[in-house]
């Protein structure tokens, strides 16, 4: 089969080479599937460069995320069935970006048919981290304000779809006039343009002075220092990731005068701890899907020799909700 593959550490662009290697073969509670998309997600990035948390051995294939058709099963796997459409985790070293990836079949669902591969594909890491972000460790409410960082990324994107379905007022923060575009498409009451607008004077107007109640970070750096001067009394600020490259330090006592949270959400820890979650959101955000509440934004639908560059457009920031791959 035809992957792209990891053998020296570096920018995407360098890192990543089109090779033929051999298909994965399924150990106990796998599953082999053909690839039919693999949308790129920031930890693609972070680990060509050897920034990840995880860093799997060299080489290795990226695509942290697939949509694919079951072709072979490993020994004790009774829940899916060679031909069935399904989306999750790749198991690396055998990521998406190949014509075969490999899967645990613990971490792995049934594809919604309301989605097409792409969109299904995207549904599993950025929704599954929105949905956990948002309702168990943020526990928003209709009613309440949620501000969104980088909200038409990937992860902000789901974000804005998110809060809408569970009816708060949503303010998207991005770093473009297109972008700006993106997120009022995707259902954000009032968009920031960083670029040209003050974000904490924007929530701070739009509030009354309040502040926001729940603010979904996944940028990091000063932009999370920011963010703690518009939380309102008694808000949460979840802390997905740091895209911007600065990990930021908190002041705690700030945090005690003025009575809000900082949550951190670290959503793969759940495949460990509370599987039985995962599979719950999993159902839900099947569902909200099915009535039409949320629905995956790709931007770009990529052939397998393209997945270099569109890697790197994904780590320079200049894309707009997923990029993926699609066979």
């Amino acid at each position: 089969m035809r992957a792209w593959r990891v053998e020296k550490l570096g920018e995407p662009r360098d890192a990543l080479l089109l090779q033929d290697v051999p298909d994965p073969e399924p150990g106990s509670g796998q599953l082999v599937v053909r690839v039919l998309a693999s949308p790129v997600n920031f930890p693609d990035v972070l680990m060509c460069r050897g920034e990840y948390q995880v860093r799997p051995e060299l080489p290795f294939t990226p695509g942290v995320e697939v949509c694919g058709e079951v072709v072979a099963l490993g020994e004790g796997v009774t829940a899916f069935a060679v031909g069935d459409r399904v989306l999750g985790g790749a198991v690396l070293p055998y990521g998406g970006f190949a014509e075969r990836a490999l899967m645990d079949a613990a971490t792995t669902f049934p594809a919604p048919r309301e989605l097409d591969d792409a969109e299904a594909a995207s549904l599993h890491i950025g929704y599954q981290t929105g949905w956990f972000g948002l309702h168990r460790r943020a526990e928003l409410r209709a009613g309440e304000t949620l501000l969104v960082h980088a909200a038409a990324g990937g992860v902000g994107s789901a974000a804005i779809q998110l809060g809408k379905a569970a009816g708060a007022r949503v303010i998207g923060v991005v770093g473009s006039p297109a972008k700006a575009a993106v997120a009022r498409e995707l259902g954000a009451d009032v968009v920031v343009d960083r670029r040209e607008q003050d974000f904490v004077a924007v929530v701070k107007a739009e509030t009354g002075g309040r502040g926001a109640d729940v603010i979904y970070d996944p940028v990091g750096g000063d932009v999370y220092q920011r963010s703690t001067k518009c939380v309102a009394f008694e808000g949460r600020i979840v802390v997905v990731g740091f895209a911007g490259g600065e990990i930021q330090s908190a002041a705690l006592n700030h945090a005690l005068v003025k009575n809000y949270s900082i949550v951190g959400l670290h959503w793969g820890l759940y495949n460990r701890y509370a599987p039985e979650a995962v599979a719950a959101c999993h159902r839900d955000l099947c569902d909200l899907a099915a009535r039409g509440a949320v629905r995956p934004l790709v931007s770009e639908r990529q052939p397998i020799e393209e997945m270099a560059a569109a890697v790197q457009r994904v780590a320079d920031g200049v894309t707009v909700g997923r990029v993926a791959y699609v066979a």
